[in-house]
């Protein structure tokens, strides 16, 4: 992912957390926050309760990808935190993306048909 789409800074994450919507799943917490920029930026948390670096990684891994996959199908403007859980270790790649498809969609910032027209 590029560079200019990450969040960085530890205010930012903190400013999605305290003012952004966040919306469940058994597997991440994704949090929603319009950021003003026309452009959206990323942020990915994974803690210890994860596992091992070698499994904290691979999430990491998963999940940028699946970001970087339904980046052009978002709307822009926002800041979005995905938060990893401990269920998600060991999952498919094809399902993590799926849900993070699923809670964009929940969260109102996933393009649908209906708003191209």
């Amino acid at each position: 992912m590029e560079r200019r789409l990450r969040l960085r800074r530890p205010a930012d994450f903190e400013r999605v957390r305290q003012d952004g919507h966040a919306y469940h799943h058994r597997w991440v917490i994704f949090s929603v926050r319009p950021n003003g920029l026309g452009r959206n930026r990323y942020g990915i948390i994974t803690s210890k309760r994860l596992g091992k670096a070698v499994a904290r990684n691979r999430v990491r891994r998963l999940l940028r990808e699946a970001l970087r996959l339904s980046h052009p199908e978002l709307q822009a403007g926002f800041d979005i935190v995905v938060v990893a859980r401990p269920a998600i270790v060991g999952q498919p790649f094809e399902a993590i993306r799926r849900i993070i498809r699923e809670l964009a969609a929940q969260s109102g910032v996933l393009w649908m048909e209906s708003d191209r027209a």
